[in-house]
């Protein structure tokens, strides 16, 4: 009994040493569940209508379709260009989930007979863009695709090579294959959303009349910038009134933010201009002295390689090209720079010649046993030949065709290295006479070639170019660093920063509305973690110091304001509502004047200017030349003023305030009213107007784009 009471006495204890030990086992799950959903949203780059993409899938729709640019021609893309493909194919994954869901609810599908029909008809242009186009019509060739899947399903048994070239294709075609199946859903939305537009005969003779019944008015124009800004008086009241009163104007649908920031760019120093220059120098010096181009050309680390070939015009840079004919063979110029490419230049022109910019010509590739076996060979070839053996007769012996072959400029100048027994190849064939035959001897066996025609003479150029970049010094930059990183570390907040940058030389900029789907900061290159703070960071804060750009700028940012999505407060519409505001006041100061007016000549005497103004329509808006703007409510007014007649009352236009007198009206001359062809157009207006339908299922998708984290 006594143990019994001992082990109750335990009991509060037990437990709490209990409750602990459950709480520990939860708390440790929910923490394990917490971490998970968190790496989950750290690979997330987005999502639509609760449908996440990961970033695994995001990068393999672009990297889908950088090869179908590919195949399409385009190799390599510049970082600007491969952003826009970044943004479309998100834009695209966007409007395609947004037009499946609405889709489904009204039952809209695709079906597998209907993209047969498409490709039967092979209208499509999206089909002109694949492999199966017939060349001799012009036209999408079904049968050429059906032909090519059936070949596809066998071309695994043949080699890995051929089964690559099938599998690029295949996977090109099944890309456009979705395109369609997307873009035919697309359509089919908005064909029944189109059918749900009306028109009517009454209506469309109401259009008619507003787009042929043309006036001419004799106009009265008071500019608001007639009236002094100084004389007008906006008050918070005011503009709080004309906010709420266009409230819907600054509804914005994504997160915006207002930075400030300083960039500094590290230019070469003095010193780094004169060391460069010294060193172009002794390249200038060499090149006059007669030393090997390549090995001066190549010792300055020159941009521009020498191939040692001659070369046509559009192989040398714009600015050599610019000079070279100014420049005697053998010439040697001093430095000079390049602003557009901030280069110095030296450059030596060692031969200029009249040359085939194509030449034709066909070869015997002659191997034996050991070298001398093939050097003996091609001596008996090229003494056959120039004996009169017919030249394919010899290359069939020799399991050869011999066909002939077109060698172009295009296909040499432009690289960047050329081996010594490429170009003694390429000189024999420059070289050679039309006839002329040549055993080309190589490392590993000879050649025999024979040029067959010789097209386009053209002006070529043997040059050697040392084309250097104006760089900054480790030093200079390490300067610039230490500098602009003690400017950051002494200016913690955005007052200071803005106070000090003049003492240390640099410039604070401003940025407004920056939005999570650009792809850079400041006009930068390389600023992803700066935009990663920009997003991450709350009002008032100062980023660290970010290196980027082309490893040649710095980069500080302070957050000034965030723009959450919503209504943007007054205040940082302020500007816009100010000049609103402005104008409505000018317009009562304006309107005081012209009050009691009974004739333009009575506006005339209160400073308004007289113009007269010919063929005003409704249905499209009014120039006036006086106030340079465009006046749709003048157009308005006027169309239901009788001819003869003036307005009642002052017009409020965009830039001024407005009397008028119509003179006449009639109906523009030749204009012929067709129920259809009117109806149609209206039509077309209405499913204009319904295509802003998009937006509104935007709003309604809530979309989150989180690719500034990853890209």
């Amino acid at each position: 009994m006594a143990a019994i009471g001992k082990i109750r006495s335990w009991g509060p204890t037990l437990v709490v040493v209990i409750g602990l030990a459950l709480f520990a086992f939860i708390a440790e799950e929910l923490f394990r569940s917490c971490q998970a959903s968190q790496n989950e949203q750290r690979q997330q780059v987005g999502q639509v209508l609760g449908d996440k993409i990961s970033v695994q899938e995001y990068q393999a729709l672009v990297d889908e379709y950088q090869d179908v640019m590919k195949m399409q021609g385009r190799e390599n893309l510049s970082e600007e260009e491969l952003n826009q493909v970044k943004d479309q194919v998100w834009n695209q994954f966007v409007s395609s989930k947004i037009i499946e869901k609405e889709a489904k609810k009204l039952g809209l599908t695709v079906t597998d007979e209907e993209l047969q029909n498409i490709l039967r008809e092979g209208t499509n242009p999206m089909l002109m863009q694949t492999p199966f186009v017939n060349q001799q019509t012009g036209r999408f060739d079904v049968s050429a695709l059906t032909k090519f899947l059936n070949d596809y399903k066998n071309a695994q048994t043949q080699s890995p090579q051929i089964f690559e070239q099938y599998q690029t294709i295949y996977k090109y075609w099944k890309f456009m294959e979705k395109q369609l199946r997307q873009q035919t859903l697309a359509q089919k939305f908005q064909t029944l959303l189109g059918g749900c537009l009306l028109s009517n005969p009454v209506s469309a003779k109401a259009s008619f009349a507003d787009q042929t019944s043309e006036s001419n008015i004799v106009l009265a124009s008071l500019a608001y910038n007639s009236v002094n800004d100084n004389d007008v008086t906006v008050e918070d009241a005011d503009l709080k009134a004309k906010y709420n009163e266009q409230k819907e104007q600054f509804k914005q649908m994504v997160e915006t933010r207002d930075i400030k920031y300083v960039a500094f760019q590290v230019l070469p120093s003095a010193a780094d201009r004169n060391e460069l220059m010294k060193s172009m120098q002794n390249a200038q010096k060499q090149l006059q002295e007669g030393s090997a181009p390549a090995d001066v050309v190549r010792k300055a680390q020159s941009q521009v390689a020498y191939i040692g070939l001659p070369v046509t015009r559009a192989a040398l840079p714009s600015d050599v090209a610019a000079r070279i004919d100014s420049m005697s063979v053998g010439q040697t110029s001093a430095p000079f720079e390049t602003r557009s490419d901030n280069t110095l230049n030296v450059v030596k022109l060692i031969a200029k010649s009249q040359q085939p910019d194509s030449i034709e010509f066909r070869m015997i590739q002659v191997a034996g046993a050991t070298l001398d076996d093939a050097r003996k060979t091609a001596d008996s070839i090229l003494t056959a030949i120039k004996g009169g053996a017919p030249f394919d007769t010899i290359a069939t012996k020799y399991g050869q065709t011999g066909t002939k072959q077109w060698l172009t400029s295009a296909q040499y100048q432009n690289s960047e290295i050329i081996d010594a027994e490429s170009k003694n190849y390429l000189n024999a064939i420059l070289s050679a006479a039309v006839g002329e035959t040549k055993n080309v001897e190589l490392s590993q066996g000879n050649i025999i070639m024979q040029v067959t025609n010789r097209r386009a003479m053209v002006d070529k150029y043997d040059v050697a170019i040392v084309k250097h970049t104006i760089d900054f010094s480790k030093q200079t930059y390490s300067d610039a660093y230490n500098k602009f990183s003690q400017y950051v570390s002494e200016n913690k907040t955005l007052e200071s920063l803005e106070q000090n940058a003049a003492k240390f030389g640099f410039n604070v900029q401003e940025r407004n509305d920056v939005a999570n789907y650009e792809h850079n900061v400041a006009g930068l290159r390389a600023t992803r973690e700066a935009m990663k703070w920009i997003f991450d960071a709350k009002a008032g804060e100062v980023s660290p110091l970010y290196e980027c750009g082309n490893n040649d700028h710095l980069l500080v940012v302070a957050l000034t304001k965030v723009h959450p999505v919503g209504y943007r407060d007054w205040e940082s519409v302020k500007e816009t509502l100010t000049q609103e505001v402005m104008r409505d006041k000018k317009f009562d100061v304006l309107a005081k004047k012209l009050e009691g007016v009974k004739s333009l000549a009575d506006a005339e005497k209160q400073g308004a200017r007289l113009d007269t103004v010919p063929q005003i329509t409704f249905s499209a808006p009014v120039f006036v030349q006086a106030t340079g703007a465009s006046e749709p409510a003048l157009s308005g007014a006027v169309a239901t003023t009788e001819a003869g007649k003036m307005n009642a009352a002052p017009v409020k236009g965009n830039a001024g305030a407005y009397m008028f007198q119509v003179l006449t009206r009639q109906e523009r001359q030749g204009a012929k009213f067709d129920a259809k062809t009117q109806e149609q157009q209206l039509r077309q207006q209405a499913m204009q107007a319904a295509g802003r339908f998009m937006n509104e299922l935007y709003q309604k998708a809530e979309v989150k784009d989180n690719r500034y984290l990853f890209f």
